[in-house]
């Protein structure tokens, strides 16, 4: 079932459901001994249009992601009004790059070093740095995009070489997502592996990789658990508060 079936777009419905991953957040961060104020949510707005997307705007989050390039073209332009960071999420192709990048705030979605090159060559100038963080594929699907561990490897070993050339962009953490099986359990093994081999590669390769995103709307809790500084929650905030709702 598309989720944007059961989703709500009342502005009162939404800040409501903002106000309550913020509460679960905060919990979760202290029960791990962590500051609350040291993970953001980024609302990942792919279900609903324009105008929901401000409903949540307005109630607080200024971090948005989404993952098709073409709904930030038009978003950015519908919201041009409002203080946004948009977050891509999703895949980037290459031939979307210098159009979208501008946009952004981070990439969440770097997966290979010719979707770096590209980057590199279509960033333009910006007033802040464009942050990149490396999709990780932690959880070994198949079905999933993300870099190997070897891959990423490669890749920072590349950046180290010619981060100078580019003061625009900044690699600044890792994404990655739990595995589609084995439950809460199985996505707490994935969360714990992302972070020690985020610290492991910080201590490499000699670089502050401060951010990591990992975590949705199933299992955003468990990520803060594990170490989490950004969680990328969808559905939940828009679901009426009565029905199920879909991983965001």
């Amino acid at each position: 079932m598309n989720p944007a079936n059961s989703l709500q777009t009342s502005a009162s419905n939404v800040r409501a459901n903002y106000l309550s991953v913020l509460d679960r957040m905060n919990a979760a961060a202290r029960r791990a001994g962590r500051k609350p104020g040291e993970i953001r949510l980024i609302g990942v707005t792919k279900y609903v249009d324009s105008s929901v997307t401000r409903h949540l705007v307005e109630a607080g989050c200024r971090d948005l992601g989404e993952s098709r390039p073409q709904v930030i073209w038009d978003k950015s332009a519908d919201l041009a009004d409002l203080e946004i960071n948009w977050h891509l999420i999703g895949h980037l192709q290459r031939n979307k790059a210098k159009r979208t990048l501008p946009l952004l705030t981070a990439m969440h979605s770097l997966d290979s070093e010719r979707l770096l090159q590209q980057v590199e060559q279509d960033v333009g100038p910006r007033e802040n740095p464009l942050d990149l963080l490396l999709e990780v594929n932690i959880s070994g699907d198949t079905d999933k995009t993300g870099l190997s561990v070897v891959e990423g490897e490669q890749l920072l070993e590349k950046w180290l070489v010619r981060r100078e050339k580019f003061p625009t962009l900044k690699i600044v953490g890792l994404m990655g997502m739990g595995s589609l099986i084995g439950g809460q359990d199985q996505a707490r093994t994935d969360f714990e592996v992302l972070r020690n081999l985020r610290d492991r590669w910080a201590i490499r390769f000699g670089l502050p990789l401060n951010e990591l995103s990992m975590g949705m709307s199933d299992d955003f809790e468990i990520a803060i658990e594990q170490g989490a500084t950004m969680v990328r929650v969808g559905s939940i905030l828009f679901a009426n508060t009565t029905s199920s709702s879909a991983a965001g």
